[in-house]
C-alpha cells in the first residue's frame, strides 16, 4: 500500500489494473460500458487503472470490438474515462497496441476465430513474415519498410492523442504475440533485412518506437513497456534476450517493464500457477536494473504484498481478480489492517455503520 513515484507522477499504492480487452467498442470508440467498467475500479481504490489494448490503426485491432485511438474523434470518449479515473484518486493509463498477425478475430464469446473475409467483418492482416498464428489463419502480408515507417507514425500519433485525452501513463504493448512481439521472436520473424535475424535487428522496431514515444511523452510522465519475457519454447524469445532488451529500454527512458509471457505461438506449454510470471519480473528488475510490474494469477492480498516487500516487483498488475471484485484494493487495505481509503461518497456511511 506504499505510494510509488515515477517521474512526476505518484501512484497512491502499488496495485494496478492490468489492461484487459472487453471487445465492446464500436469503430474503436469507448462507450458507457468502458466508463463504468474502468471507473468502478478507480473507485475501488487502485493506484493505476490501465485502459485495455487500444489499437493504433483500425487494422491493428484484435477484433472489431477493440478500443481504438487511430483518429482524433476517439480522443474525447477516452478523455471522459481519464478524467473520471483521476477524479477518484487513481492514475489513468492506456496501453497502445497493434495486433499484427493476430488481428481480425471474432469476440471470444463468439469463438474467437479468425474473420477471414470482409463479409465476415474481417480485414487483411500484416506481420513481420508470412507466417499465420494458426495454420488455417490467413497468411499475414509481410510488412515492407514503407509499412514499418507508416506503422511507427501511427504509434506516434496515437501517443499524442493519448496525451491529449489526459492519460498520465502510456504503456507500449510488446507482448502476447502481437505485432511488436512478432518482430522480437525468431519464431514469428523470419526476415532477412534490418528488422530480422540478429537480436539487434529483431529489437529494432520496438526500440525505435520506444525512443520516439519517450520523446513525445512529457518528461514528467512515466512510460511503461509490456513484454513477454519468454515464449516458453526452445529457440524462441527468452529471458536472456529480454534482459538485454530491457537494458536498452532503460537507456531510452522507459520507467517500468510490465512483465508477462507467452502468446506468440498457440501450442506453447505454459506452467500456469499462482504468480508464475513474477520470477521473470524479479530477474529483469535485478539484472536490467529497471522497475518492473508483476502479473499472473495474483489474487491473494498477502502474496501481492510479499511481491512488493520482497523486492520482486514494484507494481502488481491484477487482471481477472478485478473482474470478480472491483473493490479488491479496498478489501486488501482492510486485510492488511490499514484503514481503507473509501471514496468520500461511501466513507462516511461505511465508517458510521462500523461504529
Amino acid at each position: 500500500m506504499s505510494p510509488l513515484t515515477l517521474r512526476g507522477v505518484t501512484f497512491r499504492n502499488r496495485i494496478a489494473m492490468s489492461p484487459m480487452c472487453m471487445y465492446s467498442a464500436e469503430d474503436g470508440f469507448a462507450n458507457d460500458f468502458h466508463l463504468v467498467h474502468l471507473g468502478s475500479r478507480a473507485i475501488g481504490g487502485l493506484g493505476l487503472v490501465v485502459v485495455e489494448a487500444t489499437a493504433v490503426t483500425a487494422e491493428g485491432r484484435i477484433s472489431p470490438g477493440d478500443m481504438g485511438i487511430w483518429k482524433d474523434e476517439h480522443i474525447e470518449p477516452l478523455a471522459r474515462i481519464a478524467r473520471f479515473v483521476e477524479m477518484q484518486g487513481a492514475i489513468p493509463g492506456i496501453q497502445l497496441a497493434h495486433a499484427g498477425r493476430k488481428a481480425s478475430c471474432d469476440a471470444p464469446w463468439k469463438g474467437g476465430g479468425s474473420l477471414k473475409t470482409p463479409a465476415e467483418g474481417g480485414w487483411s492482416v500484416i506481420g513481420p513474415s508470412p507466417l499465420p498464428f494458426y495454420a488455417d489463419d490467413p497468411v499475414p502480408t509481410p510488412m515492407s519498410e514503407t509499412d514499418i515507417e507508416e506503422c511507427i507514425e501511427a504509434w506516434e500519433a496515437a501517443a499524442r492523442r493519448a496525451l491529449n485525452a489526459g492519460f498520465k501513463m502510456i504503456e507500449l504493448h510488446a507482448a502476447h504475440g502481437y505485432l511488436m512481439h512478432e518482430f522480437l521472436s525468431p519464431l514469428s520473424n523470419h526476415r532477412t533485412d534490418s528488422y530480422g535475424g540478429s537480436l539487434a535487428n529483431r529489437t529494432r522496431l520496438l526500440l525505435r518506437v520506444a525512443k520516439d514515444l519517450r520523446d513525445i511523452i512529457p518528461s514528467e510522465l512515466p512510460f511503461f513497456v509490456r513484454i513477454s519475457a519468454t515464449d516458453w519454447v526452445e529457440g524462441g524469445w527468452d529471458m536472456e534476450q529480454s534482459i538485454i532488451l530491457c537494458r536498452e529500454l532503460k537507456l531510452l527512458g522507459v520507467d517500468l517493464i510490465d512483465v508477462s509471457s507467452g502468446g506468440v505461438i498457440p501450442d506453447a506449454r505454459i506452467p500456469v500457477a499462482k504468480g508464475y510470471q513474477v520470477q521473470f519480473a524479479q530477474r529483469i528488475r535485478d539484472e536490467a536494473q529497471i522497475r518492473t510490474g508483476g502479473v499472473g494469477l495474483i489474487t491473494d492480498t498477502q502474496y501481492a504484498d510479499e511481491i512488493i516487500t520482497g523486492g520482486q516487483a514494484d507494481l502488481v498488475f491484477i487482471g481477472r481478480e478485478l473482474l470478480r471484485e472491483p473493490y479488491w484494493a479496498l478489501k486488501a487495505q482492510h486485510a492488511l489492517a490499514i484503514e481503507p481509503e473509501w471514496p468520500i461518497q461511501y466513507g462516511y456511511a461505511v465508517k458510521r455503520r462500523a461504529k
